[in-house]
Formats: structure tokens, sequence, C-alpha cells
């Protein structure tokens, strides 16, 4: 896809910034083996809730049961000028991907704000900003430090303060199924794979998912 290769260039800036920070190959290994694990043994979402662009609150966990699709989920902030937007683009053309596809009742995008500034509103202009379909692509923040961190932790994400009321952080596409496990991670310039798992895993017979407590 052409798309993909017109925004690498953009993104690798911003994911070479965190490349200091880790052990160079020796933390990238880590973490190859960390998504292997993961697509060899998916992991559940600790319990969290999540603020979405409405203004309702509730737990993520039922959030996917509801909707029932699989999810390709990124991170970012509201007020990221640099690779979220990036990433926020590459979201953008994986919308425009899943209806051309007609693969809008399978498959949903949901980026999720680790930013405990982010509210409703924040996150209603956002998804406006970057021409989100609500009923494909979701904008949802944490609403709770401990539990923000868990998630953070599990989906391999580091978060690093910077001037100005910034972050630096990595970036990848999870994918996560309605009952709310993490089965697979890839890299932002695999979103055509990730967009083709994700169809494999949305047509593969899934057991029935109990609503369960919320």
């Amino acid at each position: 896809m052409r798309w993909v290769f017109a925004l690498v260039l953009s993104l690798v800036a911003g994911v070479g910034a965190l490349y200091g920070l880790t052990s160079g190959f020796t933390a990238l290994t880590a973490e190859t083996a960390r998504r292997q694990a993961i697509a060899a043994r998916p992991q559940v979402l600790p319990p969290v809730r999540v603020l979405d662009a409405a203004g309702g609150v509730l737990p993520l966990q039922q959030d996917l049961r509801r909707d029932g699709r699989v999810a390709i989920v990124n991170f970012f902030y509201t007020r990221c000028n640099a690779l979220c937007l990036a990433q926020g683009s590459l979201t953008e053309q994986l919308q425009q991907a899943i209806r051309a596809e007609g693969l809008q009742d399978k498959i949903r995008l949901i980026s999720l704000s680790f930013d405990a500034r982010d509210r409703a509103d924040d996150l209603a202009r956002y998804g406006a900003r970057m021409g989100a379909d609500p009923g494909i692509w979701q904008f949802l923040t944490l609403t709770e430090a401990d539990s923000r961190q868990a998630l953070l932790d599990q989906f391999g994400l580091v978060v690093v303060p910077a001037p100005l009321g910034e972050f630096e952080h990595n970036a990848a596409l999870h994918l996560v199924t309605p009952d709310g496990r993490l089965v697979r991670i890839f890299d932002l310039d695999e979103p055509g794979l990730a967009l083709k798992t994700a169809q494999a895993l949305a047509d593969s017979p899934r057991p029935a998912v109990s609503e369960g407590p919320s």
C-alpha cells in the first residue's frame, strides 16, 4: 500500500526518539520475544474503566463485549504534535481501508489516551480533527491511575514525560478481541498485516462471551 510508505518517514522520527531510552537491539529483541509470547498465548486485559468522547464511563471489557468487533488499538494523547498526529493519519487510512473492504461490521479502531488530562471534549475535538467515523473509530481515555499503568505495562507502552507537558512514547498496532484479550502486536509500518490478521480473527469462530458483571 503506497500510503504506508508515505507515513513511515514521519513515524520513524518519533519512534527513534525512544531508541535512546532502550538498551538498543537487546531491548528490541526482548520486545520481539514478548510479542511472540502474546501471539502464542493471548493475554486477558486487566480491568480498566474508560471515558468516551460522549462523556460515558464504563469498563473497557464491557465495551469490547457489547461492540463484538475485533479492535485495532493504538495509544496517543490529544496534545501530541508529532508521533500521535502521524499515527492518527495512519489510523485514518486504516479507517478508509476498513470502509472500502466492507469490514466495518467486523473491525473497529480504538485510539486510547494515556494522558490523565484528556477529557471527553478533548477526545471529541481530536476525533473531528482526524476525520474519524464514530461508527468505525472511537476515542477513549483511561480514568484511573492504577489501572492505567497496569494496562500500559501489558501493552508494552513506555511513556516518558517531556518538556512543555508532552510525552515521549512508543507506538504500535494492537489487536484485541471482543472477549478482552490482547492477541497480536504489529509495528506501525505493518498496517496491512494488522488489518489482514484482524479480519482473520473476526472470521474465525469464537465461543460466546457472557456479559458478566460490570
